[in-house]
């Protein structure tokens, strides 16, 4: 029994399923002290900080960081080396060049920079972009080598401090947004230290970089760059139109932010898995063997939507409980736009490995181009239902208002601010769905066509994700 559980501990997919959940339950808590730290105004530009950065993010390391594991997880010693100089050299160069851009722009546009709510990312990111860059090259480093530990090490630190601060500050400081802003940076500060004294960042290889590694990477990353900036935007989208509403605005963010965070319940199994599954499938689509990729594929995107079943049903009823838990009784009544991110959750497990298979057979872009169609789907859907239907949803609760009887112009125009509000946020919450059907179509579509699916097999050999993981497990005992 020990030696079993053992292995279980050491499995690839169990370490990545506990790296994302235990830092995801460790982010949550953040979020709830948070939450709970800062007026609502200032909880907003805090979401809104951290979603421009991570978006940010996808634009710098996006360019290397599937590239990287793509192709390091079949190169000899050497080449790897030589791999890992040029990521570390190419993110260096992309991450001073969008500092140097977000400072300029805070510069010579600071009037309109503090008008908004974007005000905290355009004075804090420059400096947050140069000091996460090794702990970032290390967890595209570790991904390739499946040093799922070493990651979880990682990422416990940078998210675990952190956590750790706010707790003391909520009991004892009762510190501001600034002080908070310049704690989450000396954290990061912290994990890249490490990640380079560890050498998990590949910091000593740079002087090996090629040129002809970087064009490996740039070659292939000109497409998957794309692809995460596009997925990034998929999520980060709704935040961006709904802080850019003069109606919604900050507290229309803060209000989203809530189900939008208890969606990573729903990512945790499907990103850990999906990022074990990457290296299989583009070690098996090197060798040329398609019937591995396909078995791949069809287990894990069959099996994580089986798994997912009831994780989202025992969401769907309990949504109010969730959204108490995290925001507290005000955001209890954003359990309708949770439960819609549920329905999503369902689809997610297909689209997302759809992508991952796309980008281990050499089509990323196809997979940009499937994105693409989803952002766009996206982004369009929120900006008729924020800028347009807006309008027509106020105009009808008016008048349903006024045929109830009701004469206080200051309580119709609550009331309608209300209603209106969550109606939007809602139908906001309702485009998603809409993209991911859209995503699914079009990237089957393009994986159909390389490696001849059967759609049904999905969920007729999306069973053996589960006999396969206990074999294993078996297997190796």
């Amino acid at each position: 029994m020990a030696s079993f559980l053992s292995k279980i501990l050491k499995n690839s997919n169990f370490l990545s399923l506990a790296n994302n959940g235990l830092v995801a339950v460790l982010g949550f808590f953040s979020f709830i002290v948070l939450v709970r730290s800062l007026p609502t105004n200032d909880f907003g530009e805090w979401v809104l900080f951290l979603t421009t950065a991570n978006f940010i993010d996808m634009l710098r390391f996006g360019i290397t960081r599937t590239a990287i594991v793509r192709f390091l997880s079949g190169a000899s010693e050497e080449e790897g080396h030589q791999l890992i100089g040029s990521n570390y050299v190419i993110n260096l160069v992309s991450s001073v060049f969008i500092a140097a851009v977000v400072f300029l722009i805070n510069i010579f546009f600071s009037d309109a920079v503090s008008a908004s709510g974007f005000s905290l990312f355009f004075t804090w990111f420059p400096i947050l972009a140069i000091i996460n860059i090794p702990f970032n090259n290390a967890f595209s480093v570790l991904q390739a080598k499946m040093r799922f530990d070493q990651i979880l090490g990682l990422r416990m630190l940078n998210v675990g401090s952190f956590m750790l601060y706010l707790v003391i500050n909520y009991f004892f400081i009762h510190s501001g947004l600034l002080v908070i802003t310049i704690v989450f940076i000396l954290t990061n500060v912290l994990t890249s230290i490490v990640s380079s004294l560890l050498n998990w960042d590949g910091i000593r290889y740079v002087f090996k970089a090629k040129k002809r590694t970087s064009k490996i990477l740039l070659d292939f990353g000109k497409y998957t760059s794309g692809t995460l900036i596009g997925s990034n935007l998929l999520k980060s989208a709704d935040t961006f139109i709904i802080g850019l509403s003069p109606f919604l605005g900050t507290t229309g963010v803060a209000l989203y932010s809530i189900p939008l965070k208890l969606t990573e319940i729903i990512e945790i199994p499907v990103r850990s898995f999906a990022m074990t599954a990457f290296p299989g499938m583009s070690k098996a689509s090197i060798e040329n063997n398609k019937a591995a990729v396909r078995e791949i594929f069809y287990q894990n995107a069959g099996g994580l939507t089986y798994l997912l079943i009831p994780v989202m049903i025992f969401c769907f009823i309990f949504a109010e409980e969730f959204v108490t838990i995290l925001g507290g009784p005000e955001y209890t009544q954003t359990a309708t736009i949770f439960r819609i991110f549920c329905i999503y959750g369902l689809l997610l497990p297909i689209d997302r490995f759809i992508g991952v298979a796309l980008d281990s057979v050499n089509m990323p872009k196809q997979n940009f181009i499937k994105v693409i169609y989803m952002t766009s789907s996206n982004i369009i859907g929120d900006a008729i239902v924020v800028f347009g239907l807006y309008y027509l949803v106020s105009f009808f609760s008016v008048a349903a208002l006024l045929l109830w009887g009701f004469q206080d112009v200051s309580l119709i125009a609550q009331i309608t601010n209300e209603f209106t509000t969550m109606t939007i946020l809602e139908m906001v919450a309702c485009v998603t769905i809409l993209f991911a059907i859209v995503g699914i179509m079009v990237g089957y579509h393009y994986l159909h066509r390389e490696l001849g699916l059967h759609f049904r097999k999905i969920f007729t050999d999306g069973f053996g994700f589960f006999s396969g993981f206990l074999s294993k497990l078996k297997g190796d005992s």
